[in-house]
């Protein structure tokens, strides 16, 4: 089907975080933004709206931001939120599924098509991989919600060129240009709309990189990455404080 209207909710994944505007500004792109423009060469008068912002929790996005979208009643809205969450001492997958279910049957209820989407498998992330049983269960949660609504899936766990870190950027947190590409191309794959790059990414080979240097890259990002997130942590700060979504309104894109 043709996709008149677009609404994306999310946290700083689907903000678009370091994947650089094409106007050189502040403003990030990101895939949802890259679907958005795909979907306006086939739809004239197309109205897209991006309310994610970055370090928000599952609780924040389903109560700030699925009620817009509800409100704005698009054909189409992108729905993926929890990451943070899980990064967090203590969250439980099981409940935040069973909030996630309930904002995704409000949004079914107003007719849209609702894309879900898994994360990327954390066995390859220093830190995140010891909660990757914890990350496992939500995705299958997020597995079966997607099966129960009527949903599309966009499953981040199968794609292989997402585990290479060329497609990420120094914080090992946020894609960068070249990974929030192949998720645009997977998510058009998903609706069934051509895209101009595939998803199904194969890197070429790397060079052998020294253990000694891996040491010393691995300590760089727990200073200049890690140890600050985690400080943003134990004060109860977010990168997110104090910003608007980029797109806040449903408007026809250019």
């Amino acid at each position: 089907m043709g996709y008149r209207s677009y609404v994306a909710v999310g946290d700083s994944f689907t903000e678009g975080l370091n994947d650089p505007g094409l106007d050189g500004t502040s403003e990030f792109r990101g895939w949802a933004d890259r679907v958005a423009e795909r979907l306006a060469r086939i739809e004239p008068g197309f109205r897209y709206a991006n309310l994610a912002v970055r370090g928000r929790l599952l609780d924040q996005i389903v109560e700030d931001q699925v009620p817009e979208a509800v409100r704005s009643a698009p054909d189409l809205v992108s729905l993926c939120a929890g990451g943070n969450d899980l990064l967090r001492p203590g969250s439980d997958p099981d409940r935040m599924a069973k909030k996630l279910a309930a904002a995704v049957r409000d949004l079914r209820a107003t007719g849209a098509d609702v894309v879900l989407f898994t994360g990327v498998d954390p066995r390859d992330t220093p830190i995140m991989r010891r909660a990757r049983g914890k990350f496992a269960v939500f995705y299958l949660h997020i597995r079966s919600i997607s099966d129960l609504y009527g949903c599309r899936l966009v499953d981040q766990w199968s794609m292989q060129g997402l585990r290479d870190w060329r497609a990420w950027s120094e914080d090992r947190l946020h894609m960068n240009a070249e990974g929030h590409r192949l998720v645009a191309a997977k998510m058009l794959d998903v609706l069934g709309v051509p895209a101009d790059d595939d998803w199904r990414k194969t890197w070429p080979p790397r060079e052998r990189v020294d253990p000694r240097a891996r040491r010393r890259e691995d300590a760089r990002w727990v200073r200049e990455h890690l140890g600050p997130w985690i400080g943003r942590r134990l004060r109860g700060r977010s990168s997110g404080d104090g910003l608007d979504p980029k797109r806040p309104d449903l408007t026809p894109l250019a």
